[in-house]
């Protein structure tokens, strides 16, 4: 019986080895080369289009949007926004239903290798991952992958797919109002249309651009040059 349980010990050992340098791998081979598809994408019920863009290839504008609606403190964290947790799992347990509390990071980390829900378990997977990515790859590639792969519509997925179905053009000459009527989309981004938003969210795009000129346009210059 021993014997056996060691037997068990060493293969699940070995497989979890095995799993992880294949993962430490994926890794680092897409911290030069834009993810083939991703966890996300192949979980869709509509066709997929993206068309990749580099990040410095884009108006500073459009990082810094999404930066000002879903995650201020982005070049500051690790990958996990404590604070944003614990506001989270307060409300949780006062009855509010478990929130996102998620930060760019993780939320590559989530469209990247995961699936949708808000379980303790995939929140749990999506740290874990989020730390890693900023381990291997660090903020500039993170929010670059972030840009290309968040979904801004039915099947739509990332901000130059988004610009060219929404505005006809490519992200390249997006203005900062444009930019931040993509960003306004990212939390129900099948359910908007950043050319048809409704009174409350057009509050939400002035509210974006307040805090776009409240960071400036250098709060980012540290961690993508």
């Amino acid at each position: 019986m021993a014997k056996r349980k060691r037997g068990v010990f060493r293969k699940v050992w070995s497989i979890s080895w095995r799993v992880l340098i294949a993962f430490v791998l994926i890794l680092l081979v897409f911290r030069f080369v834009p993810p083939p598809t991703t966890a996300f994408m192949l979980q869709s019920d509509y066709p997929v289009t993206q068309d990749w863009i580099n990040i410095d290839q884009l108006p500073p504008q459009v990082p810094l949007a999404v930066v000002a609606s879903e995650d201020q403190r982005f070049p500051d964290h690790f990958g996990v926004d404590f604070t944003a947790i614990t506001k989270a799992l307060s409300q949780y347990d006062d009855g509010e239903g478990l929130r996102g509390a998620s930060t760019i990071t993780q939320q590559t980390a989530k469209n990247l290798f995961l699936w949708p829900g808000r379980s303790f378990i995939r929140k749990g997977l999506e740290a874990g991952l989020a730390i890693s990515l900023e381990a291997v790859w660090g903020k500039k590639r993170i929010l670059e992958v972030y840009l290309n792969v968040a979904e801004f519509g039915k099947g739509i997925y990332g901000v130059e797919a988004a610009s060219q179905h929404y505005f006809g053009k490519s992200a390249r000459h997006l203005s900062a109002n444009q930019a931040a009527r993509l960003a306004v989309l990212l939390p129900s981004p099948r359910k908007r249309d950043p050319n048809h938003l409704t009174p409350n969210l057009l509050e939400r795009v002035a509210w974006i651009e307040r805090q776009m000129q409240q960071l400036g346009a250098g709060y980012l210059t540290p961690i993508l040059d």
